[in-house]
């Protein structure tokens, strides 16, 4: 049988309150690494927008950890996770080209001293 106890009752008042506060907190948390999952697979994003993204959803992330919200190591593994995706897809995008014209002869060797 429930409590009936006034300070029970507030307790569960207050419980249902932060049990509100952090189901939102979870639902942006998870609102903001499935764009950034979506701008990491979608081939047409560019790299500032992936970037943007995978930086906000760290961000949320670490606030949720730092409220208590989510736990540290569950944070972490989220954005450790999100990092080594947002590494293969800039491994794997040709680097942009530099400058303009013709290509830079290479700097010749150094004269050997004897």
């Amino acid at each position: 049988m429930a409590k009936r106890t006034a300070s029970a009752k507030k307790q569960a008042r207050s419980g249902a309150r932060r049990a509100e506060r952090n189901r939102a907190t979870r639902s942006e948390v998870k609102t903001l690494i499935v764009k950034a999952r979506r701008a990491l697979s979608d081939g047409q994003a560019d790299a500032s927008e992936r970037t943007e993204s995978t930086i906000d959803s760290f961000r949320a992330l670490d606030r949720a950890a730092s409220k208590r919200v989510l736990h540290r190591n569950n944070a972490a593994r989220r954005k450790s996770r999100l990092a080594k995706r947002l590494a293969k897809v800039a491994a794997a995008a040709p680097a942009p080209a530099t400058g303009k014209g013709k290509k830079a002869a290479p700097a010749p060797a150094p004269a050997k001293k004897k």
